[in-house]
């Protein structure tokens, strides 16, 4: 009988602590319980699950594009994040993470990337001229962007585009592996992990404008060997 009541006892003052949300030794915080891939929602542990593998911890220092960049982030446009995340580059390493692409990713989750990079690394900045459009405005000639190339790129890639200080940038193994969005982003953004600058510093004092920007980005895919 006594066994009996002490156990009585026991459930009681368990069942209490329960429901106190008292935790119990070894019951699991919130954020310790096992939650499906497509239930989490923290920006943080969707990054580094699907992202930081390429562009690094915290979005810098990775093989792939830094995304922790206020100028790319101030670049590129939301639908164009959406895109590229949910269906992938292709003839690049970026794989498509939408569930309905074949990846792991829900819409809301990606949305949660998207808004979550926007939160932690966007900063409000003055560029000190306007942001160039992400993309291009109108078509020009390979001329112009020979012209252009000069002026802004050949002190680093070298005269004709096949190696300077920073390397080759006409090499077909290396345009057949970016898109001419991608070259365009690079020509505005620059890469600021290997010392690539923007669009405002290739040539101090002197910003390059939109049809100098389009210019060198066609001028380059002229140079693709299909």
């Amino acid at each position: 009988m006594m066994n009996r009541l002490f156990l009585l006892v026991v459930v009681v003052a368990l069942s209490s602590l329960m429901g106190c949300n008292v935790r119990v030794p070894g019951k699991p915080t919130e954020a310790e319980r096992w939650h499906a891939p497509e239930d989490v929602s923290d920006f943080n542990e969707l990054y580094t699950t699907n992202c930081a593998g390429c562009h690094g911890v915290g979005g810098k220092q990775g093989a792939a594009r830094p995304l922790n960049d206020p100028v790319y982030l101030s670049f590129v446009p939301d639908d164009a994040l959406r895109q590229v995340v949910s269906q992938g580059q292709p003839g690049t390493n970026m794989p498509a993470f939408s569930q309905k692409a074949g990846g792991v990713l829900t819409d809301r989750q990606i949305e949660l990337l998207i808004s979550g990079m926007r939160a932690a690394w966007s900063k409000p900045q003055d560029f000190g001229t306007q942001i160039p459009g992400y993309t291009a405005a109108s078509a020009t000639g390979a001329v112009n962007g020979a012209s252009a190339y000069q002026t802004y790129c050949a002190r680093c890639h070298g005269p004709d585009g096949s190696g300077g200080s920073a390397g080759s940038i006409v090499d077909p193994n290396f345009l057949n592996l970016v898109s001419d969005q991608g070259l365009r982003t690079t020509v505005v953004v620059g890469r600021s992990d290997l010392g690539k600058p923007d669009w405002r510093a290739n040539v101090p004092g002197h910003p390059m404008s939109p049809q100098e920007i389009d210019a060198v980005v066609t001028w380059l895919a002229a140079h693709r060997k299909n």
